[in-house]
């Protein structure tokens, strides 16, 4: 599957999240624990990742589900 980014992830994002790995957001994405839509159009996808110590990643996409906008570890996600 080809993702795309937004300019907002690309100088915000991983500017204010350094650690943060583009790979990642794709593995949630593509086997998430969780989905559910978001206002505007945009969709939220949760996903554990080992390499953040098995915390979850919460990671916002575009409505084609495909573009990534916003990722960030998500301290409060709940099955």
């Amino acid at each position: 599957m080809d993702y795309g980014f937004t300019e907002y992830f690309e100088k915000e994002v991983l500017r204010k999240r350094p650690y943060l790995k583009k790979e990642w957001c794709m593995r949630v994405i593509e086997k998430p624990l969780k989905v559910e839509p978001q206002e505007h159009n945009r969709f939220r996808f949760w996903g554990l990742i080992s390499e953040l110590e098995g915390r979850v990643l919460r990671v916002i996409t575009l409505e084609d589900k495909k573009t990534i906008h916003n990722a960030f570890p998500d301290r409060r996600y709940k099955p």
